[in-house]
């Protein structure tokens, strides 16, 4: 699926809560985060701060990049290590398939993606258990938190079936 020009500014709206760079702290996280969710990080910085926070997320999608240059990965544990392949723009069915797969497995899972990461929150959204809580770094403003909602999930949804 190829992310079409006129899709790109409602992808810039934030699907949560945007909590700004200078205001992310561990209470602000934790404060917004039921006790027993399935907490997804989507970003290498993202899932990086809350590991420094002291979060474990259950979920991790990575690249190795931040803002389209090469970094290391976040240090961070995980029980399984899971690889695909994801263009950007584009959503491909691998990724989605190892989305899928990921989250039936033992916590906490990381999946290494070749190529970008940045779209892979929308199947995340459609296919991550209700109580979950997806985070994402807004470029230049800060961190998205976003209660996995059925209206998340279908304006998810929505995109994805707009994408050819």
């Amino acid at each position: 699926m190829h992310l079409p020009e006129n899709l790109r500014p409602q992808l810039k709206k934030p699907f949560g809560l945007l909590i700004q760079d200078s205001k992310v702290t561990r209470s602000s996280i934790s404060d917004n985060i039921p006790k027993d969710a399935f907490v997804i990080t989507v970003g290498d910085a993202t899932t990086e701060k809350m590991l420094l926070l002291g979060f474990n997320p259950s979920l991790q999608i990575v690249d190795a990049l931040e803002k389209r240059h090469k970094r290391d990965l976040p240090v961070g544990q995980a029980n399984t290590i899971l690889t695909c392949t994801n263009p950007a723009a584009e959503i491909t069915d691998e990724s989605i398939s190892v989305i899928r797969k990921a989250l039936s497995m033992a916590i906490p899972v990381r999946i290494i993606v070749t190529g970008e990461e940045d779209l892979l929150v929308l199947p995340v959204a459609v296919y991550a258990p209700a109580n979950s809580v997806i985070l994402y770094g807004q470029p230049n403003e800060g961190l998205v938190l976003v209660q996995l909602t059925e209206e998340v999930r279908n304006r998810a949804k929505s995109i994805m079936d707009s994408m050819s």
